[in-house]
Formats: C-alpha cells, sequence, structure tokens
C-alpha cells in the first residue's frame, strides 16, 4: 500500500467523523422545526372562511360579556377567530394540560397511569370534587392515576386533577411541557387550591376542603378584598390563555404532533365521554358528529362570573376535524344564554364544513378572497 493510500485510509474515516459532528445538530434541529407545526391566522380568506369569520364576529359581538372564540380546521391548520388573540382566564380546562402532561410522562417512561395511589382527607381541594364524598364515607380511596385522570376529565374532578399534578412534579412540569411543545400564548398557572382561593382573596387552608367550609371563609373577606382578588385575576390571569393558542394546541393534539398515538387515542377517547357541559359546544353538535372537549367554569362575584369556557376537537362523519374554542372571560348574561352562543360556534362551524367540502372531498373549495385592510 502507497503512503498516498495510507493517509486516505486514516484520513477519510476522521474527516467523515467530523462533518458527522458538525452537521448532526443542524440536521436534527430541522427536522424538529419542521414537526413543529405554526400558528395560521389568514388575512386572505375563502367564501366559506369569510362566512365563518363573519358568523363568529357577530356571536362575540352579539354577546353580554368579554368573549373570544377561535376555529381550526385542522386539515389546513387555518384559524378563524373573534377576540382570539387575548387571555381569557381557563379554569378547569388547565385540566387538559394536566393529562397532557401526565401522558406525556408516560410517553417518556416516567409515569404509569397503573401505578397505584391512596386518596385521603388532606388530598382534598375545593368545589367540584366528586372524590371528596367517597374518601368521606370510606376515610380513604385506593385507586390508580388512569382512574383519576379519567375522573379529572370526563367528571372535572378538582381533587383527581391536583393529585395528578403533584405525582408528575407539579405547575412547573404542566407549564415545561406546554413551552416545550411550542405552544405559546398558553400559561397552566397552578393547582386548584391554590388558584381558586387567590381568585376570592384567601390564603388555602386545609379545613376549607370539608363541608362549606371554604364558602363560609369567602363570606368573611371584606368586599374590598374580594373584588381586588377577582378583577387582579381577570385582568391578567394566571391560567389565562388565549383562544387561537388553544385551537392551535388542539391541532396539534389531532395530529399526533404532542403525544404517541396511544396516548394520544387515549385522551381523545376519554375527552368523548366529559359529562361536564353537555349543553354547552355538546349541545350544537348534529348527528354523526361527535366532540372531544373539555369544560372550565370560575367563580361569582359582583353578579358576574369568571371563566366560563368549553374547547374540544369536533369531528365530521366524514372524518374531518376542527378545533372549537369557545372562553367568556367574565358575563353577567343567563346561563342558557351562553350555552346557545357556544351552540351557535358549532352550528357556524358545521355550516363551514358544508360550505368547504360541499363534494366531501378531502381540499377546501372556492377562491380566496383579500380582507386585509
Amino acid at each position: 500500500m502507497t503512503p498516498w493510500i495510507r493517509f486516505l485510509a486514516l484520513f477519510l474515516p476522521v474527516l467523515l467523523l467530523a462533518l458527522l459532528v458538525a452537521w448532526l445538530p443542524r440536521l436534527v434541529g430541522d427536522e424538529q422545526e419542521d414537526a413543529s407545526e405554526p400558528v395560521v391566522v389568514p388575512l386572505v380568506l375563502t367564501p366559506a372562511e369569510r362566512a365563518l369569520q363573519e358568523e363568529l364576529v357577530e356571536l362575540a359581538d352579539g354577546f353580554d360579556g368579554e368573549v373570544g372564540l377561535a376555529v381550526q380546521d385542522i386539515s389546513t391548520g387555518r384559524i378563524l377567530h373573534a377576540n382570539g388573540d387575548e387571555l381569557y382566564p381557563q379554569q378547569s380546562v388547565s385540566k387538559f394540560w394536566v393529562a397532557l402532561a401526565a401522558l406525556g410522562e408516560a410517553d417518556e417512561g416516567d409515569f404509569d397511569l397503573a401505578e397505584q395511589v391512596t386518596l385521603r382527607r388532606e388530598d382534598m381541594t375545593v368545589f367540584h370534587q366528586p372524590l371528596r364524598e367517597i374518601v368521606r364515607a370510606r376515610g380513604r380511596f385506593d385507586t390508580d392515576y388512569g382512574d383519576l385522570l379519567d375522573r379529572a376529565l370526563t367528571r372535572s374532578d378538582n381533587t383527581a386533577n391536583d393529585r395528578i399534578l403533584r405525582r408528575i412534579g407539579g405547575p412547573e412540569t404542566v407549564q415545561d411541557f406546554i413551552d416545550d411543545a411550542e405552544l405559546e400564548g398558553i400559561r397552566f398557572g397552578t393547582d386548584e387550591r391554590t388558584k381558586q382561593s387567590a381568585i376570592a382573596g384567601l390564603e388555602w387552608d386545609q379545613d376549607y376542603s370539608i363541608g362549606n367550609a371554604f364558602f363560609d371563609a369567602r363570606e368573611e373577606v371584606p368586599d374590598a378584598v374580594r373584588a381586588a382578588s377577582f378583577e387582579a385575576y381577570l385582568a391578567d390571569p394566571i391560567d389565562g390563555a388565549s383562544p387561537i393558542a388553544i385551537a392551535h394546541a388542539l391541532g396539534q393534539l389531532a395530529r399526533g404532533a404532542l403525544l404517541s398515538s396511544v396516548s394520544t387515542e387515549l385522551i381523545l377517547s376519554t375527552l368523548e365521554q366529559t359529562r361536564s357541559g353537555p349543553r354547552r359546544l355538546k349541545g350544537g353538535v348534529p348527528a354523526g358528529w361527535t366532540i372531544a372537549h373539555k369544560t372550565g367554569t370560575g367563580q361569582f362575584y359582583g353578579g358576574e362570573q369568571s371563566g366560563y369556557n368549553d374547547i374540544g376537537i369536533l369531528t365530521s362523519p366524514e372524518g374531518r376535524e376542527y378545533s372549537v374554542v369557545a372562553m367568556i372571560r367574565r358575563t353577567g348574561a343567563p346561563t342558557i344564554a351562553r350555552m346557545q352562543m357556544m351552540q351557535e360556534v358549532v352550528r357556524a362551524t358545521v355550516r363551514y364544513d358544508e360550505a368547504a367540502y360541499p363534494d366531501s372531498g378531502d381540499e377546501p373549495q372556492g377562491d380566496e378572497v383579500n380582507t386585509e385592510p
């Protein structure tokens, strides 16, 4: 073997290794960037999009309260909205992020839904918590985290949610999941005990979890403190999120970009069984369509309610999917008016589907209309 050949035999592997080390991070980074779908709020609309946009604006403007609406055609990624770029209090919609983070941990092998857990009095929280009656009657409740996940999503059980939250590492773990998924415009906030106490002008005491103790303590808070706490929460909600951001996140979930296929199927099938809010978005779902959704309902003060919400993935009989988000920051409107408005958002989305896909094709129909100012 000549010296030149020996040189090439020794040098080329070193050169290839150096090139691999230099370029591999860029290649991986490009792949991750491509996997992250951008938020698309179009200025140039098709006729079907324009009709939906106009309906959303009309619904928001005609409602007695501060409302934000957003709909995403998940197949195109395009989002139509009304006041959808503002932050709204999520309330129990935040349980959706806890579930996503927990399933993300499970996908990584750091959490097992089959893991056993025991709930006792010290685990009880506030407001809606059907588990409290079981613990009160038995003194304890033995189950697994898969059961708690189901209860947190389908029954909006605050105790089930907060126990999962503590197990996976607390609010930081959830916010890290949101941030790592590049879901901008979403704050998780904190656990239910801490959040609801702060909104009422209180600091949490575990005795509040028993009977009407929380309500009695809240009644003793001076009006000035209650009002200031309530308004501070609405002005800068610790769990604030924009309807556009949530619509985008729902689309990412449906596309399989947030969780494994198994975990994606689990959370969507669970959300289809949601019991809360049957007359919110779900009330407008026509025969043959389905919705996987999560509600949120906040506290009252001064004749107004903070955070009355419903978010979900609406699916047509042909399998086309839409993110639908309806969030009310504050309102004194009757409950029936809130539910009717949310139902109309669903009906407007269905009309969009009929206009955009008249022949049940895969591509939206119609020429684009320029709506730029």
